[in-house]
């Protein structure tokens, strides 16, 4: 996966950057974070903040997924959406 350049540095300061090698003694002086900063909390993901949604496998037309996935990243919430849209003028029985 390559990395994204952040906005607020230049394609120049990208291009130029340079990271030192990992020599042994490089490595061999690094430390586990909670070795390093004892006083560090452990990080842990709290719970989430929208409500889940459950993976599925649904049949839907070619032309109805080339539609949305043509719409770029995210065609997937934007099927969610349009069937949220549905639900909002129709009453499922």
């Amino acid at each position: 996966m390559k990395k994204r350049k952040p906005e607020n540095i230049s394609q120049q300061d990208w291009d130029a950057a340079e990271s030192p090698p990992l020599t042994e003694s490089f490595l061999s002086g690094m430390k586990p974070v909670h070795e390093a900063h004892p006083d560090m909390p452990p990080r842990a993901r709290g719970p989430q903040k929208t409500p889940r949604k459950s993976p599925v496998s649904i049949r839907l037309d070619e032309t109805i997924i080339a539609a949305f996935r043509a719409t770029g990243r995210g065609w997937q919430s934007r099927v969610n959406e349009a069937l949220h849209d549905w639900l909002k003028e129709h009453n499922p029985a």
